[in-house]
């Protein structure tokens, strides 16, 4: 059994979790259903940051303790993610004692191996983004991210030899062409290498409120330094429990492109430091940008013009968990920016969900009612239905396997749309009850369960209903996919329940 492990990046706990994080990790949880679908023994880590300044600012103003902050914002993620349905094998929390146990291991050992030094930092500093910035790198004494005033900084810092490992980058990227994906993510990072790597700080002595450095009790680690290790963290680096060794060499993140030096050249390098391999792969996804004017009543009534603004729940309560994740899939490529709209949303759903999907759910089950007494017929050996399912079949798993979900639906809906219109060109409602008809039906039919179980890592919920609908018994990923993709599944004499609409239209003001 092949294992799979995928990463989001850990959210920091300063703010409640809004589209944007959702974006991240409903396809990072696409990725692990996809992967448990093929059989393989796969791990899912996502969690929240919670050391740093940002944190012991936020908590201050709120009146509470940085460990209530935490406690109470961390919980929110977690509500966040069971509203989406984000099946992860592991919440990991970086003020967790098994987190400063890893951390302290791996940053050990990168001292050990004399990366590790102690000077003087004096420059500019962004609070927002915990990041130091030279002033050549400044928008004029501001964060080219925050467009925040830099504010000036001298302290007594360690700092990690960045500048080691420049030729080791460039050469592992050599080495290993599908490290960083997209192609155009991984030329940005190999540019930053290309430019020159100064040695970066990797701790603090003006906050306390972090894991503290092992061999100076003065200082604690910098929080992009404790972040990253979660990753080892949760696979056991240097406990007792350690499967470093099973987990890491199939391991991948999945990182939005702000944060991507971080974990395409300060991440790797840091793992080098420390003897162990870089990640095998990071895969890089872009911004979702608010667009439209006209945003929903719920979204209007809050003020909200931002992306961040926007609650994962306020658009599950109204468009419903399957809608908002088959939108945040399926709208954008992953890796490119993409635009994100409460018409977007509702043209998603009344096209591909409700007209498309839903349609062809009902008017299936609606003829095999009337004219099959209630029972799906089998389908045909070969049947033209079948050239389109194997090729959708084919289609969506190789772009799964490239972390291409919106390829990997529009593969699924193209088996919706053939076989809509072989309803079309067979026009089953208007013959007779009898063999040319139940071929019909049970060709249809076991589209319809190739469907569900190609769309099972999109929307779980909704494909469950479907199998049930249709008269299978358990859910879509209960058999490997690869036996369970075969044309000639679907078995005679499965009671068919027609139930309620799937996805109920949405009325638009220009109807």
């Amino acid at each position: 059994m092949a294992h799979y492990y995928i990463t989001t990046p850990i959210y920091y706990v300063n703010d409640a979790p809004h589209v944007g994080h959702a974006y991240c990790t409903v396809n990072a949880d696409a990725m692990a259903r996809w992967h448990r679908l093929l059989g393989d023994d796969t791990k899912f880590l996502t969690g929240t940051d919670e050391h740093g300044q940002k944190v012991a600012d936020a908590a201050l103003k709120n009146g509470v303790s940085p460990r209530e902050w935490t406690d109470r914002t961390s919980r929110r993620f977690r509500e966040a993610w069971d509203a989406l349905d984000i099946s992860y094998d592991d919440f990991i929390r970086t003020t967790e004692p098994r987190h400063y146990e890893t951390v302290q291991k791996f940053l050990t050992a990168v001292y050990e191996n004399g990366y590790i030094y102690k000077d003087v930092y004096q420059g500019l500093y962004c609070v927002s983004c915990e990041d130091y910035y030279t002033r050549e790198s400044s928008d004029d004494g501001r964060c080219p991210i925050h467009g925040r005033v830099l504010s000036e900084m001298q302290e007594e810092n360690w700092f990690f030899r960045l500048s080691a490992f420049a030729e080791p980058l460039e050469r592992y990227y050599a080495e290993h062409p599908g490290f960083v994906t997209p192609e155009t993510k991984r030329n940005e990072a190999l540019s930053f290498i290309r430019g020159g790597l100064r040695d970066i700080s990797i701790t603090r002595t003006s906050i306390s409120w972090g894991v503290p450095v092992p061999w100076d009790d003065q200082h604690v680690f910098y929080v992009w330094y404790d972040a990253l290790i979660n990753y080892l963290t949760a696979i056991g680096y240097g406990r007792e429990d350690d499967r470093t060794g099973e987990w890491w060499p199939t391991s991948h993140h999945l990182v939005g492109k702000e944060i991507l030096r971080f974990h395409c050249v300060w991440w790797p390098a840091m793992c080098m430091a420390a003897g162990l391999e870089p990640v095998s792969h990071v895969q890089v996804h872009g911004w979702l940008l608010v667009g439209g004017q006209k945003l929903s009543k719920t979204m209007a009534a809050e003020g909200a013009v931002k992306l961040t603004d926007i609650a994962p729940v306020t658009l599950t309560d109204e468009f419903g968990v399957d809608a908002i994740r088959y939108y945040l899939l399926r709208e954008t490529s992953l890796g490119n920016d993409g635009d994100f709209s409460h018409e977007g949303i509702t043209a998603r759903y009344n096209t591909d969900l409700a007209n498309n999907l839903g349609n062809l759910v009902a008017r299936v089950s609606t003829i095999v009612a009337s004219k099959c007494a209630g029972r799906g017929p089998a389908p045909e050996p070969t049947s033209e239905l079948r050239v389109a399912a194997e090729a959708a079949v084919a289609g969506a798993r190789e772009a799964w396997n490239r972390f291409a979900p919106q390829h990997a639906l529009e593969a699924t809906w193209g088996l919706i749309g053939a076989t809509n219109a072989y309803l079309e060109s067979t026009a089953p409602w208007k013959m007779e009850p009898g063999d040319a008809l139940e071929a019909v039906m049970g060709n249809a039919l076991e589209a319809i369960r190739l469907v569900s179980l190609l769309a099972t890592p999109a929307i779980p919920r909704v494909c469950a209903t479907i199998w049930s609908r249709i008269g299978l018994d358990g859910a879509p990923g209960d058999e490997v996919f690869d036996t369970a993709a075969q044309w000639g599944r679907y078995r005679a004499v499965h009671e068919i329940h027609k139930g309620e609409p799937l996805f109920p239209r949405i009325k638009v003001s220009d109807e």
